[in-house]
């Protein structure tokens, strides 16, 4: 898997003192690297919480034009301004090749997305509705899970760039190996992938890059190395040693 569309981030550090973004070791990390370079058509962002892969997501998604609640590049909707600054302080370097396609799906805002359509759709001049392109039912019809693999299956036509924040945070673990098969198919028609995730399911994907995030900075691992995997299968292997040292 070779990278895609976007290739490299240069960060200008230039965000003023005092941001709490200056704590989070991501940021920590591209300030004393300078940028963070992508050598996979999938990269993943895993690590604890609180270390900034999703900040720094969200800024890159931000930094392409998308919507910083999720949807395509057309989508110009918020139901909150939360995002960070961030977006404004990193270049992306872009290979010659341009996307045909693209989205932003987080798994947070789903809802936002699905109501958004919804507004659009029952909006006077459109002749073909919107939701057409994402499976002709609508997403508040499905649960989160239906509508957010719905999303992929039938909005994500390939040769496009797909950010995706936690999906594990919709999808079972049957429904993360749909998702890997989805993805693995979309690879194969041009497409690049920046994921946020803590499933040691999706880390298991072959020719993934995988960039954990940590109070040390950021570092490209086999998954078997991550925290993830590790506590996963020590918790799998031995749950009831597990729950007596935790619980007692």
């Amino acid at each position: 898997m070779e990278a895609g569309f976007i290739r490299e981030i240069i960060f200008d550090s230039s965000l003023p003192q005092g941001s709490y973004l200056l704590g989070l070791p991501a940021i920590k990390h591209l300030s004393d690297a300078g940028r963070l370079t992508f050598s996979s058509a999938v990269t993943f962002f895993v690590g604890e919480n609180g270390t900034g892969k999703s900040t720094l997501l969200e800024a890159i998604a931000v930094a392409f034009g998308f919507n910083a609640e999720g949807g395509s590049r057309n989508f110009n909707f918020a139901t909150a301004s939360t995002h960070s600054e961030l977006f404004e302080h990193i270049t992306l370097v872009k290979s010659l090749q341009r996307p045909r396609d693209g989205f932003f799906l987080r798994a947070e805002s789903l809802y936002n997305v699905a109501t958004n359509i919804e507004d659009l759709d029952n909006a006077p001049g459109f002749s073909r509705k919107i939701v057409e392109s994402f499976g002709g039912v609508s997403l508040h019809k499905q649960s989160h899970g239906e509508s957010f693999l719905s999303i992929v299956q039938n909005r994500f036509k390939g040769n496009g760039l797909y950010i995706i924040d936690e999906p594990e945070a919709a999808l079972s673990p049957m429904r993360l190996m749909t998702l890997m098969a989805e993805i693995n198919s979309l690879v194969k028609k041009g497409s690049q992938f920046i994921i946020a995730t803590h499933s040691p399911i999706l880390m298991t994907l072959p020719g993934a890059e995988i960039m954990e995030f940590s109070q040390n900075g950021i570092r490209n691992v086999d998954y078997r190395e991550t925290e993830h995997y590790q506590i996963t299968k020590r918790f799998l292997d031995d749950p009831d040693r597990m729950l007596k040292y935790l619980l007692e």
